[in-house]
């Protein structure tokens, strides 16, 4: 079955990516998942390589593993001669898939380092889609321009940065006690993974929000179900809509959309309807509405701005099965983003708490 899916070759330099998200985001280690969920709502992805001394990257090498993301070695050396070579030895595997493959439609280049730009520019002289990822704070100037497209690693849905703890006041401690002594245990082998559902068996909805919102904020066109489908398996290849009582995706679309979670309409071809999310905004504007209330009680109760850390644990004791989700927002920042826009809320960044602080704004 042939289709217009983008083939995308994704190449890593781990080290930029892991320290500027450790420095930046206070992300230990390096989640590699929203990547593959934003490249999976964009193609297929035919390779996925990563470059590091992987010796400084223990616990990511077994998570990029289990990604199913190539590990390049790259030996330690002395200096900065270890970043050129690994800069190197990435750059003439990207070139080199280039020429041998020309199937692949896109590279997507995982680094903010400005050193890369030449790469960029040779790729996209041989015709090749270039797609940058990279760290914001980390990320030089110079590379975003030089892409067709730039993913900042800090907004991709599922990235939730962590504030920085404040350093402990050092205190007079006790004498250390007698050294014990330590008898050396071996390690019990690390278990297998096992496999799981991404959304679990008992709502699917989530998941065909996330990768339909994911889809129109990119798509030049409608959204078709059977490319949704497709989305969705390259989100989560274990996938099977038999699995949740259903005997087919499209009847499967059919008992979201009685649930008002999308909306269908007829389709280029018969039995592949474009999918989109409803028009009618009530149930959109009743969401609105119990953010507004409950950020309006936190502050007539508290006297202080709520933050906008733990205000959805808060809507869902006002409404259980609250998910920003189902509106077509990938996180609850965008929901609260998409209230600040309306006029419903006021946001502000506090640079002592590391957080947005919320408040209704008079009328």
């Amino acid at each position: 079955m042939t289709n217009d899916d983008e083939r995308i070759a994704l190449f890593l330099d781990y080290e930029n990516l892991a320290i500027g998200a450790r420095d930046g985001l206070g992300v230990t280690p390096f989640d590699f998942g929203p990547v593959a969920d934003a490249l999976a709502e964009r193609g297929r992805v035919v390779a996925r390589r990563a470059y590091a001394d992987w010796s400084a990257f223990g616990d990511d090498r077994r998570l990029l593993a289990r990604a199913q993301v190539e590990l390049i070695e790259i030996p330690q050396r002395i200096g900065g001669s270890r970043k050129n070579a690994a800069d190197i030895k990435m750059a003439v595997d990207a070139i080199e898939m280039a020429y041998e493959r020309g199937f692949i439609t896109t590279f997507a280049i995982g680094t903010g380092d400005s050193d890369f730009t030449p790469l960029v520019h040779k790729l996209r002289e041989l015709d090749k889609r270039v797609i940058g990822i990279g760290v914001q704070s980390s990320t030089s100037a110079l590379l975003p321009p030089a892409c067709d497209e730039f993913l900042f690693y800090d907004r991709l849905p599922g990235v939730e940065p962590k504030r920085p703890e404040k350093p402990k006041s050092r205190t007079r401690q006790p004498a250390a006690a007698p050294a014990e002594v330590v008898v050396d245990v071996p390690a019990a082998a690390e278990p297998e993974p096992v496999a799981t559902k991404a959304d679990g068996d008992g709502d699917v909805g989530p998941m065909v929000t996330r990768t339909l919102a994911g889809l129109l904020r990119h798509a030049d066109g409608p959204v078709l179900a059977s490319r949704l489908k497709r989305a969705i398996l390259r989100k989560d290849p274990t996938f099977d809509e038999a699995d949740l009582g259903f005997r087919g995706f499209g009847e499967l679309l059919r008992n979201l959309e009685s649930q008002r979670v999308v909306q269908l309409g007829e389709g280029s071809a018969q039995g592949d309807p474009e999918v989109s999310f409803p028009q009618d905004e009530s149930a959109e504007d009743d969401a609105f509405r119990l953010l507004v209330d409950v950020v309006s009680q936190l502050r007539a109760t508290g006297g202080a701005r709520p933050q906008l850390s733990g205000l959805k644990n808060q809507l869902r004791k006002r409404q259980p099965s609250f998910s920003e989700k189902r509106y077509g927002f990938n996180t609850f920042l965008s929901f609260a983003k998409a209230a600040r826009a309306r006029d419903l809320i006021g946001m502000e960044w506090d640079e002592d708490t590391g957080d947005y602080l919320l408040d209704v704004p008079q009328q």
